[in-house]
């Protein structure tokens, strides 16, 4: 063998172990739950001070939470409350919808730029014309500019909401159930499946929920318009593993569950939703910017690239890549006026994140 064969067959090995190195390294990050979740028996093993965690969750049970889990690495490292409990999703039930339209857009079955008028959709009353102009991708974002009558608003939703008519379709964010459930209807009526079952089949059977069925949704009629909304009920380890689906960019054990494009689109920054929250909205999912401008959630500094699904009352499905984190927070909000506000989920997530070893003082809320 000369020195030139001598050259190559070194470099083909160098490249094999890097490249085996590098596999190994991907391997062991992107952990992921078999049947139950995994829960570290060390959460220093982790980067996580056990003391700190433990000041976490003595903050929570001076508020109304009800079950949190903490996923870093694919493994729980710390979990309390009724992890188990199917609770109210509220406003999660839109983060999931725009998870399915990923395979419906890939796929040509869903066209984002049609508009209603392109699909002959109307409401009682009536949409006027320039509301028709509205697309399905502006629905995704919220920004419709239909201020018709819909179903599921809270109070704030309703006292909130510009004067119908009032702005242009596809150039006004506001946080709007109209979008929202009108994008339901159009995710049904275009691929022919119920939302709950799809949940279930595209979602839940994929990643190996361990408590959703399609009977743990229920659809919510009425004469202000009708588009139905479409909440359900699940747990906070079923929504663990929605977030780290999310967080892995729609892989899931070596299957693209979603597809990691939609992930991306869905979850980065496309409005400036100040008006309503302080940050920023991508497709149904809520998302963090600048934080000395726009915090995601008062009280702590999340960083860039994070996003969330949130429900009124306290639900959160807070996922930051950054930190190869998933945080879920519950609240039974079956009971009148129990809720957790966002500067109180802000504060636990704050000491949450002073829990990781490694964190830096730029996580402090001072």
């Amino acid at each position: 063998m000369n020195s030139t064969s001598v050259h190559r067959l070194c470099s083909l090995v160098r490249c094999s172990v890097v490249g085996f190195a590098l596999w190994a390294v991907a391997t062991a990050v992107a952990a992921f739950p078999g049947s139950s979740w995994e829960i570290a028996a060390r959460p220093e093993d982790h980067g996580f001070d056990v003391a700190k965690l433990a000041e976490a969750q003595a903050y929570a049970a001076t508020i109304n939470t009800d079950a949190v889990m903490v996923v870093h690495d694919g493994v729980v490292v710390t979990q309390w409350g009724e992890v188990a409990r199917k609770f109210k999703t509220p406003s999660l039930r839109k983060s999931f919808l725009a998870t399915l339209y990923g395979r419906a857009v890939r796929d040509g079955v869903i066209n984002l730029d049609a508009t209603l008028a392109d699909l002959g959709l109307d409401d009682t009353p009536p949409l006027s014309e320039e509301e028709k102009r509205a697309t399905v991708r502006d629905c995704l974002k919220s920004r419709s500019g239909i201020y018709h009558d819909a179903l599921y608003e809270t109070p704030g939703m309703k006292k909130r909401k510009p004067a119908r008519h009032s702005v242009r379709a596809g150039t006004h964010w506001y946080y709007n159930n109209y979008d929202f459930n009108i994008a339901g209807f159009i995710y049904e009526k275009a691929t022919g499946r119920k939302i709950f079952e799809a949940i279930y089949a595209e979602i839940g059977a994929p990643i190996g929920m361990q408590d959703f069925k399609p009977s743990d949704g229920q659809y919510v009629n009425g004469t202000e318009s009708i588009y139905p909304a479409y909440p359900f009920r699940v747990t906070a380890r079923d929504l663990a593993r929605f977030g780290l689906l999310m967080l892995r960019r729609g892989q899931w054990n070596g299957q693209q569950v979603i597809d990691a494009a939609w992930v991306d689109q869905s979850t980065r920054y496309h409005s400036d939703a100040a008006l309503y929250a302080g940050d920023g909205y991508g497709y149904m999912w809520w998302v963090a910017r600048d934080f000395n401008k726009f915090p995601h959630l008062p009280n702590v500094k999340i960083p860039e690239g994070s996003y969330s699904a949130r429900g009124a009352g306290g639900h959160h499905v807070l996922i930051m890549p950054a930190y190869d984190l998933v945080i879920v927070h519950r609240v039974n909000t079956d009971i009148a006026d129990r809720r957790v506000s966002d500067a109180e989920f802000g504060r636990l997530v704050h000491l949450l994140l002073a829990a990781r070893n490694n964190a830096s003082s730029s996580n402090s809320s001072d």
